[in-house]
């Protein structure tokens, strides 16, 4: 008989996953042992299990199948909370592992004893402890199935003794389990009601989310029959960026004007998988229809007039034969013009400023946008490094963005990038990592040299934690506790064997990308960028603006003048001066 890590291997590998990534634990020898016998099966070990559960986040994220991580009892599974809250909340599937004490000593307050079903239960569609052996291959069964059904992590709590255990066939692991297939849109009442809202609006503005994938034809037909502009959310911009004649930009804190004015001037937001969660950017005055496969999210973000459950691409195919097609184009013009205006404001920030130092972080963006190949795959830490992706990493279709979007963590680019080089081992793999996200996750680098991954590491170095600055400068507290001391991260790198290059000069940027790329290994260059170099928001609130106002007086008060100077250089003279 095999052991109960032997079987759940075979089904893995029925189910087409080819690999885990952990760290290897006494509680996880018994499911370790077995990859090693398995032979065609990798163990792929990482420094942190934080960092496994964000490399199984971004393969399912890059490939939309199943991905695993392992963790060992007590502190080792609970390192990969942080990972899986950011897979659940980005819908992707995976399957986590939850090596557990012994199970006689489950409640005894046993050494590392945790309660891994309390703790994974708020990032999980699906988390059950495994009692016996025979029950393992059915608990592994259903974890899979929720993971993949309902786009989200699955988490099996085992005790170590069970993975060795041998068990019996039962019959359950003998076949893959696989999504199933269906069409999903509302009814004929529904339908209706949204043509009617649509058929009237003389202005309609489209806001499309991360649930537009798959359904880039079907929404641009609906465009052109609208003549309505399409509006992004952050998560929306891989997807329907890209052979988009109605784009008209980004909206939220890290948008553009023009996708705020897009949606500010609608008679009807039409919202197509989007849980844009900020409210503030939501229309006041407009009707708002909202099309979402998870009918739980339907109106939590802002009142809307009409909610359809069912996915995008099925919506909008059973919509459109019910819609007139309009002639007026003086919404979609007056937006798209607006957009430009924007567009060539933002593309000016993103140029060799006379080979002024430090570095402007709009440039490197836009050098290494320009420098990466037509189906590289980014991924970008939270702060400031977003803010740049977001605007001057430009989609078409073949490309992929991925980052912690919806729960925001730090420190995510490098693990991210991890998983997707792991899992697509001849596609180019590029992180924005600021300064701080990636000495968080320092010992990451040395599992790309380890695991031969040659990942593309471009570090925005502003010595400082930037994107928090900015937020206390808006709130009018001068900074404090943000600032970093860092090595010559180039020099680090070089020294645990990857191609290292230092940038302080504008002129040398676009030769140390091109060689890093062209590079044969991982590869990291360190860019010195601009600190003080502001992302405003599209529209600035009265409090905000009273904010920096206190700023700017708390900080002179505070004897920092120098350093409002050197905002003041940074973000007003310099634009006078172009």
């Amino acid at each position: 008989m095999a052991t109960v890590a032997d079987r759940l291997i075979s089904t893995l590998k029925l189910c087409g996953v080819q690999r885990v990534y952990g760290i290897p634990g006494d509680s996880l020898n018994g499911f370790t042992d077995a990859i090693r016998r398995a032979g065609d099966f990798s163990w792929e070990q990482v420094r942190h299990e934080e960092t496994a559960a964000f490399a199984a986040a971004a393969e399912a994220a890059l490939t939309g199948s199943l991905a695993v991580c392992a963790g060992s009892c007590g502190p080792g599974n609970l390192h990969l909370i942080n990972g899986l809250f950011d897979a659940q909340r980005s819908r992707v599937p995976v399957l986590a592992i939850a090596a557990h004490i012994p199970l006689a000593e489950i409640g005894s307050g046993y050494f590392q004893e945790t309660h891994p079903q309390s703790l994974f239960a708020e990032c999980s569609v699906y988390c059950e402890l495994v009692s016996s052996a025979e029950q393992a291959p059915r608990i592994f069964a259903m974890a899979m199935r929720a993971a993949i059904e309902e786009n989200g992590v699955a988490v099996v709590v085992i005790p170590g003794e069970v993975l060795g255990t041998k068990v019996a066939d039962t019959g359950w692991g003998l076949r893959p389990v696989v999504a199933a297939q269906s069409v999903c849109h509302p009814d004929e009442r529904g339908l209706g009601a949204a043509a009617v809202m649509l058929n009237a609006a003389a202005n309609v503005t489209i806001l499309a989310g991360a649930g537009v994938a798959d359904a880039h034809d079907q929404v641009m037909d609906l465009a052109r029959t609208l003549q309505a502009p399409i509006v992004h959310a952050l998560r929306g911009k891989e997807h329907i960026e890209y052979d988009n004649p109605h784009d008209v930009g980004m909206t939220g804190l890290l948008g553009f004007a023009s996708g705020y004015k897009a949606i500010a001037e609608a008679d009807v937001l039409l919202m197509l998988g989007t849980d844009f969660p900020y409210q503030q950017f939501y229309p006041d005055r407009a009707q708002i229809i909202q099309v979402d496969i998870r009918g739980a999210n339907l109106g939590r973000r802002a009142p809307i007039d009409l909610g359809l459950v069912g996915t995008v691409r099925d919506t909008v195919a059973a919509l459109r034969p019910l819609l007139a097609a309009k002639v007026d184009r003086t919404h979609l013009d007056r937006s798209l013009n607006h957009y430009r205006k924007v567009r060539r404001k933002l593309d000016t920030l993103a140029a060799n400023d006379r080979d002024r130092t430090p570095i402007r972080p709009e440039y490197v963006a836009a050098v290494a946008n320009r420098v990466a190949v037509d189906d590289a795959v980014f991924t970008v830490d939270v702060g400031s490094p977003v803010v740049w992706a977001a605007r001057y990493v430009t989609m078409n279709g073949r490309r992929r963005l991925i980052g912690s979007f919806n729960h925001g963590t730090m420190a995510c680019a490098l693990p991210h990038a991890i998983g997707a080089q792991t899992a697509q081992p001849g596609r180019q793999v590029v992180a924005f990592a600021g300064d701080g996200g990636l000495t968080m996750m320092f010992g990451e680098l040395l599992t790309l040299v380890q695991n031969r991954l040659p990942v593309k590491v471009i570090v925005f170095n502003n010595s400082s934690l930037n994107f928090v600055e900015l937020e206390m400068k808006a709130a009018g507290i001068v900074n404090f506790g943000t600032g970093l001391q860092n090595p010559d991260l180039a020099a680090v790198a070089t020294a645990i064997g990857m191609f290292g290059r230092r940038v302080e000069q504008p002129g040398d940027l676009e030769g140390a990308l091109a060689d890093a790329f062209a590079h044969d290994g991982p590869a990291l260059v360190d860019v010195v960028t601009a600190r003080q170099e502001l992302s405003i928001p599209p529209v600035i609130r009265a409090e905000q603006a009273k904010g920096f106002s206190l700023y700017a007086i708390r900080t002179v008060l505070a004897g920092r003048a120098d350093e409002l100077l050197d905002l003041v250089s940074t973000n007003v003279a310099r634009r006078i001066l172009d």
